[in-house]
């Protein structure tokens, strides 16, 4: 099933996602109270947004062998995860803003995302696996001179637009048998297996809850094995087999028409 949050009249409603039409919910199918259909919409006149809104956002770092070795990084020895803000996010087909004031290198990372589906402490690994409702396609954007002059990521990261995520979740799905690739202007510049990682969403899911409470609509970005320069005026897709593909414009701040 594939579940997404589009735009109707201006207000964000969930939908549920055919091949031609959207259904549209009456409530989100993260709410165990169910929800009903109350209309339609054609999925080709979709207005998408960021398919979840997440109480916390979390994102892993150098989790993938061959971006550990390309950064000259340590292999990680236990599952660890940073934070990123709700302001970043940006849906499918929404432009990407690079900031007049980004110098040097400007990225894309494609990662897998994990959506939680349910209040879970202390998880057994088994117990992580069930707790994920599905999943969805993320673009980390990073401005890597700023990643490198500031103390923390709050612009390199997390400035407006710098977190593309979409299409849709999608539920039945084994994600880790996936193949994920990166396209800019319809060109491939990169495609690995997305389970090539060191440690997997289940394994940073039980590790994460031994110190925090995940929630219902939480994520979790599983990182990348590469990145990819993007410029003013490049079109990037994302794909990950079995999930979707989430495609957003690059424009420069002052030309977002």
């Amino acid at each position: 099933m594939r579940y997404a949050r589009i735009s109707v009249g201006g207000r964000a409603v969930w939908g549920r996602v055919g091949e031609r039409d959207i259904e549209i919910l009456s409530g989100s199918p993260l709410d165990a109270a169910g929800f009903d259909v109350i209309g339609t919409v054609p999925r080709a006149r979709a207005h998408w947004l960021p398919p979840v809104v997440p109480p916390v956002f979390y994102a892993v770092g150098m989790n993938y062998p061959r971006h550990i070795a390309h950064a000259g990084a340590a292999t990680p020895e236990r599952p660890e995860v940073g934070y990123r803000a709700n302001n970043a996010l940006t849906g499918h087909l929404a432009p990407i803003v690079k900031p007049a004031a980004v110098t040097g290198r400007f990225e894309a990372e494609p990662e897998l995302v994990a959506v939680i589906g349910r209040t879970l402490r202390h998880a057994t690994r088994e117990e992580a696996r069930e707790a994920v409702f599905g999943w969805t396609v993320g673009n980390d954007v990073s401005a890597r001179t700023w990643q490198h002059q500031d103390r923390s990521f709050w612009r390199s990261k997390n400035s407006d637009t710098f977190k593309p995520m979409g299409p849709w979740i999608e539920t039945d799905v084994d994600a880790l048998a996936q193949t994920t690739t990166l396209r800019v202007n319809g060109e491939q510049r990169s495609s690995f297996a997305t389970g090539d990682m060191v440690f997997d969403p289940f394994d940073h899911i039980t590790e994460l809850t031994r110190h925090n409470t995940l929630y219902a609509g939480d994520v979790l970005w599983m990182g990348a094995e590469t990145v990819c320069p993007l410029e003013p005026g490049d079109t990037v897709e994302i794909e990950i087999s079995g999930i979707g593909v989430l495609t957003n414009p690059v424009h420069l701040e002052g030309n977002e028409q």
